[in-house]
């Protein structure tokens, strides 16, 4: 029987599963993704660490499956990215992670470059220190000669060069380097030239899901994938879960719940514009043909609830007692207001600058209502990105789909309901972005006709819908346009200043 490999490069974790063609998961691996820090705060990961957990899933993944994966499909955090020596295959730098911030003032010096708006039109994106353009002008300030013979590779496509010795990148991937046109799906040659970039410092880029070679990496052989088995970057990791999930129309919305938490939905291509723009979200090229997508979310999302395990006790508080203190709170809101931008904020009002926040602490407040108003704030903040949403949509968005780890809250998700006013339903899936990137991979190998046909094949089963409560709905409504709306444009104009 023909299996799917996916891989996964998470912030968190690394992972890699074995599916069958309908969809199910018969074996996955999972390990941390190291993350280093120097004094000064910069990020980074050694791109040999990451290539040795990722082998060592695979080898962990397909140890009763050798020589039976017909297809591999990788993804990944969508802006992180290293170079690597075209000739000798080393790597020539670290490799950045998306939430880095080492290249904010490129990123100033990038926004006074151009009209934000025709780049836009052209990007589907807002200029950001996330992308790889900022990164590239960070390094090259740092050694003018670092790009001669190197090639950017984003995580996915460094680990598909490590599989099969070729570069090659996906449209939702290359659209996140801040140096692609979605309008055009080709790299934007005068605009990289404006920087002293080439076009050849970028990989060949593709629908995602086509194969950019085959399996001829020697270790994993010898582990047992087959050589010459197709590999394929499947692209951006939200947009990837995205398809697994069947959120490829319109009518669907995904909520894609990690370290970041991001609303992604999908619309036919055309052209973008002012109307886009000022919607504060971003855009880009779909993981499935002749579609682009929208996305907006909080890049601390999960993060926050990380943070907080972290600081509320000496030792790590175990998700378990986490929601052992949510049971003891009352239903409605906690009475706090927390801004979630421990890494700025995101989507519709992007602010690098923009710090956390928690209002209306009193001294009654314990644990459990701290915790609480975490779960209200991230929620009162894709609220505001839900809204800009529905600008383009036209009509208002009632029905979710969530996946990630935090659908196992069920506090969180029925306040989420409740601040959204939509119903959220959770497939019974529970590796979507795995299952995503190997969906991709299949319908680029031809094992799937198209993504109707994966999709009608996985055949998604949703085992929990969390519908709002009516009274709840009511009273979050009121803090969320009274008290979230008017405090959270004080502390972005407050930042901003700064």
């Amino acid at each position: 029987m023909k299996m799917l490999l996916g891989i996964d490069i998470g912030t968190t974790n690394c992972k890699a599963a074995v599916f069958d063609v309908n969809g199910k998961c018969m074996k996955i691996a999972s390990r941390p993704t190291k993350t280093h820090y120097r004094e000064n705060g910069q990020a980074f990961y050694h791109p040999d660490e990451i290539w040795e957990i990722v082998s060592s899933n695979i080898e962990e993944a397909i140890k009763d499956f050798k020589n039976s994966i017909a297809v591999i499909g990788i993804t990944s955090m969508a802006e992180t990215g290293l170079l690597i020596d075209k000739r000798s295959g080393l790597s020539k730098t670290e490799m950045i992670p998306w939430f880095d911030k080492r290249a904010m003032e490129e990123a100033e010096f990038i926004v006074r470059s151009s009209d934000p708006i025709e780049r836009f039109s052209k990007s589907g994106l807002r200029p950001s220190f996330k992308y790889g353009l900022p990164k590239l002008l960070w390094l090259k300030q740092k050694d003018s000669g670092i790009t001669n013979d190197a090639i950017w590779l984003s995580a996915s496509d460094f680990i598909a060069y490590k599989l099969t010795g070729e570069f090659g990148t996906d449209y939702s991937l290359a659209a996140r380097t801040y140096g692609f046109r979605i309008d055009e799906k080709t790299w934007d040659v005068p605009w990289l030239n404006s920087f002293g970039l080439e076009d050849s410092l970028f990989p060949d880029a593709h629908l995602a899901g086509t194969p950019i070679g085959e399996v001829s990496n020697q270790e994993c052989i010898e582990f047992g994938l087959s050589k010459g088995t197709p590999v394929a970057v499947s692209g951006h990791d939200h947009v990837c879960a995205a398809l697994a999930v069947g959120a490829v129309n319109p009518e669907t919305v995904l909520d894609s719940m990690g370290t970041a938490e991001t609303l992604v939905g999908a619309f036919k291509e055309r052209k973008l514009g002012e109307k886009e723009y000022r919607t504060g979200l971003s855009y880009g090229c779909h993981v499935v043909k002749n579609r682009n997508f929208w996305m907006g979310g909080n890049p601390s999302s999960g993060g926050s609830i990380e943070w907080m395990r972290s600081q509320l006790s000496d030792t790590q508080l175990t998700y378990d007692e986490m929601l052992q203190l949510l049971a003891e709170t009352s239903e409605g809101p906690s009475g706090i207001l927390y801004f979630p931008y421990l890494s700025g904020s995101g989507a519709p009002n992007p602010n690098p600058y923009a710090k956390a926040a928690f209002i209306g602490l009193e001294k009654n407040h314990g644990k459990k209502d701290i915790i609480k108003s975490i779960l209200e704030g991230t929620a009162y903040q894709l609220k505001l990105v839900q809204k800009s949403a529905e600008e383009i949509a036209g009509k208002e968005i009632t029905k979710v789909v969530a996946v990630g780890g935090g659908t196992k809250n069920k506090y969180w998700m029925q306040i989420k309901a409740d601040v959204s006013g939509c119903s959220y339903s959770i497939p019974d899936i529970s590796e979507s972005t795995l299952l995503g990137a190997a969906m991709a991979a299949g319908i680029g190998s031809g094992i799937y006709r198209d993504e109707q046909e994966a999709i009608d094949k996985i055949s998604s089963q949703f085992h929990k819908e969390i519908t709002p409560n009516e009274k709840n709905q009511t009273t979050y409504q009121e803090v969320y346009t009274n008290e979230f709306l008017k405090m959270e444009e004080l502390l972005r104009n407050y930042y901003q200043k700064q």
